[in-house]
């Protein structure tokens, strides 16, 4: 199971949505670097159920308990494990499932690849519960970053028909702690009410809405990435798509490009500060899959949450036979805003990532 990323900072997650424990083992980070646990905190409660009637009502913790890599909060060098224990399952919710996989979801496929043997209850390895050790490496990634100057921060971009204002051209890092403050993490509080009461109304008629989470990157040097096949979208979206109910990625103007003309969609070049900048940034700070030193920016579409209260057809894996299914249980109506901070991590360790390779390259000793 391909459940790890990353080349100089390799990151492996495991566990199950109802398993006894979820966890991720990092190994690669930088000896030396102190972690702020208690931004670390804050930083995981940004993504924790059971906040709001925008989410589940699962209630889980999600403090983690470090088994190795940090001395008295200190990396020092060995591979860092840390788990969080699950406390709030409630499985014979799922016990029905078992035989009729969930439209939308990955119990069919899982079903297929495992012989029916797949542990599926809350969506087992697929479920989003496992970006809680995401964001575990993740919030430590941003203070590593942070530190050298770089800093990652994301807003929920839109819900539904719904959308918050985007960022602007050149983000700054208070811009990022104003939006990770808010209970809702939008830009705009006036469009946030509207996107609210998208998801409230879609969870009052038993139904579900995806959403759009916009990220971006500042502080991040020119010439990072390689052309083609290392680059840095290339590496962006083979992580990104590892979370859960992603769908959809696009880089700088991304999909829009395709409507503009050549000489609408180039950024032209100019000299600002002594340094070479671009005037806009529809490129997202990469060219030729290589960072130009403006502002990295990405948009990471999520599908609708597939579990929801209103029939759907399925079938009947033991007697192969259509059926109808009925999901009950805690859902998400929609889990866009709870992985606007599993963006943010998932891009933070890929730069780290990225930034420790380029390091050892440069100076053959791995330090940062």
């Amino acid at each position: 199971m391909s459940s790890e990323f990353g080349n100089r900072l390799r990151v492996s997650v495991f566990g199950q949505s109802h398993g006894k424990a979820i966890g991720v083992v990092a190994d690669g980070l930088p000896a030396g670097e102190e972690v702020d646990m208690e931004a670390l905190a804050q930083f995981m409660a940004r993504r924790r159920p059971g906040r709001s009637p925008l989410s589940t009502p699962r209630q889980e913790s999600d403090i983690p308990t470090f088994l190795s890599g940090l001395e008295n909060g200190i990396t020092c060098g060995a591979p860092l494990c840390a788990v969080i224990e699950n406390r709030d399952q409630h499985s014979a919710d799922y016990a029905a499932l078992a035989d009729t996989p969930r439209p939308g979801h990955a119990d069919y496929t899982a079903w297929v690849k495992w012989g029916g043997r797949a542990d599926m209850r809350g969506g087992g390895h697929f479920s989003g519960r496992l970006t809680a050790p995401l964001c575990i490496i993740g919030g430590i990634a941003k203070q590593i970053l942070a530190r050298r100057g770089v800093y990652v921060g994301a807003h929920l971009m839109s819900v539904g028909g719904e959308s918050d204002v985007p960022f602007p051209s050149r983000p700054v890092s208070a811009l990022f702690d104003e939006v990770a403050a808010k209970p809702f993490p939008v830009l705009d509080d006036i469009c946030g009410e509207r996107m609210k009461n998208e998801i409230l109304t879609a969870a009052q008629e038993g139904d579900s809405v995806g959403g759009v989470v916009e990220c971006a990157a500042v502080g991040v040097p020119a010439g990072l990435g390689e052309p083609m096949f290392g680059g840095v979208e290339n590496r962006l979206a083979a992580a990104l798509f590892g979370i859960p109910a992603m769908k959809g990625l696009e880089f700088g103007a991304g999909f829009q490009s395709a409507a503009l003309r050549g000489s609408v969609n180039n950024d032209p070049f100019c000299i600002r500060n002594r340094r070479v900048e671009t005037t806009r940034n529809r490129c997202g700070g990469i060219l030729g899959g290589i960072t130009n030193g403006m502002p990295l920016t990405l948009r990471a579409a999520f599908k609708p949450t597939p579990s929801i209260s209103k029939p759907q057809q399925t079938v009947r894996l033991s007697r192969m036979e259509e059926t109808e299914l009925v999901i009950t249980g805690r859902h998400d109506p929609c889990i866009a805003h709870r992985a606007v901070p599993v963006v943010e991590a998932v891009t933070a360790v890929v730069l780290l990532d990225m930034l420790l390779e380029e390091n050892e390259k440069e100076s053959n000793h791995g330090t940062f």
